[in-house]
């Protein structure tokens, strides 16, 4: 487990591709890497640009980033008020199968949620988690010989949504939250870490696979 705290979107991406390097040549099995991001944009593989409802050079003069990234999916933001889980495994672990993968990650948010009370959701046809017809929870990955890399985002801070009103999430006109706004109280950023480490089998000394008998 790395938990890289608050990280520019840059670093933490090049942290993964070399995490990434040694679970393909064996010399990890898997890592799980927490962070969290300054204020970044980044459009997966089927985003379109016309999905930002303000200018590039506006939001970059809001200090938002704007990074065109391998995953799957279409534009998404990440900033300081959410938690991000990026796993990155051999999808051999669960059977080859990338949807299976995508479920299982939905399926730690859900979880991770409910810890707190919040009955998290799944709509048919779209990915992520959803509270009242409202996205709390956003997953997206990337897979490269049989390894993922990226992976799900929950939205913690209540103040870190507006932010998302600045492009279409996902490229549709749907609305964010966050587990604050749900609650209405105050949610640790370390009461959700700490969740996440119980719900996928890490300790913070010992290392082990992540999603081996799914």
């Amino acid at each position: 487990m790395y938990d890289l705290g608050l990280i520019d979107y840059q670093k933490a991406w090049d942290f993964q591709k070399e995490i990434f390097a040694k679970v393909r040549c064996g010399s990890l099995k898997s890592a799980l890497v927490l962070c969290r991001h300054y204020p970044v944009v980044t459009l997966g593989r089927k985003a379109g640009k016309d999905n930002f409802r303000i200018s590039e050079s506006e939001l970059k003069d809001r200090g938002i980033k704007i990074y065109s990234v391998e995953r799957g999916g279409d534009i998404t933001y990440h900033g300081p008020g959410q938690q991000v889980l990026y796993p990155i495994v051999k999808l051999e672990y669960f059977r080859n199968d990338l949807h299976l993968f995508l479920r299982y990650l939905e399926d730690i948010a859900m979880d991770i949620l409910s810890q707190f009370g919040i009955p998290g959701e799944r709509i048919s046809g779209l990915t992520g988690v959803w509270v009242n017809g409202k996205k709390i929870s956003s997953v997206g990955i990337a897979v490269k010989n049989w390894i993922t890399y990226h992976g799900l985002s929950i939205n913690i801070k209540a103040g870190d949504l507006f932010n998302f009103s600045l492009i279409r999430p996902c490229g549709m006109d749907i609305k964010m939250t966050s587990m604050e706004t749900v609650l209405g109280r105050g949610v640790s950023f370390q009461e959700v870490k700490n969740a996440l480490i119980r719900r996928c089998g890490y300790d913070q000394c010992n290392l082990a696979g992540v999603g081996r008998g799914n």
